[in-house]
């Protein structure tokens, strides 16, 4: 898995998510962008990861497309639409894109999350700079449902708290 993070100005999401997609075909690889607000660390989203692939190798998947599966994973939803929350808008913001290959020989992981990164440097829509230290826990803790007395109850912090989330979308299914 790969990282490209960075503040964004994303003017058409549509156009944004194809063409993600493009490089994403074009390498072998499952392209998800976030929005960083949202993502408490890179543990998040290798876990979302881990068990989005999990679920597609039992064929227990809920989306057809694996990106889409490690944005329900991330998200700890089952819903899309719900998900989607957690997927870029239309604006400037933070945004961490994950890069993960395919299982196959054929995929470039590296060069895939080259491509984006010169992609949206060419675009002039991205300030290369580190968004996943930058969360905003509010916004984490209303999202994920986490209150005052479960953060009071543990020492584990939000990220295990959000880890929890995200694992539990197995138990949902």
């Amino acid at each position: 898995m790969e990282l490209v993070e960075g503040r964004a100005t994303v003017e058409d999401v549509d156009g944004f998510v194809a063409r993600l997609g493009t490089i994403g075909d074009e390498h072998g690889c499952a392209i998800q962008a976030f929005d960083a607000r949202y993502i408490v660390s890179r543990g998040h989203l290798e876990r979302a990861l881990e068990l989005a692939d999990r679920a597609r190798a039992r064929d227990e998947a809920v989306a057809r497309d694996r990106g889409v599966e490690i944005l329900l994973y991330a998200a700890g939803r089952r819903q899309i639409e719900r998900a989607l929350e957690l997927g870029v808008d239309a604006g400037e913001g933070p945004v961490v894109v994950l890069v993960a290959a395919d299982d196959d020989e054929t995929s470039d992981e590296r060069a895939a999350a080259a491509a984006v990164a010169e992609r949206l440097d060419t675009a002039r829509i991205l300030d290369e700079t580190d968004t996943l230290d930058g969360f905003d826990e509010a916004r984490v803790c209303e999202f994920f449902g986490i209150g005052d007395a479960e953060l009071a109850a543990t020492r584990a912090g939000l990220d295990a708290l959000v880890g929890e989330r995200v694992a539990l979308l197995d138990v949902e299914k």
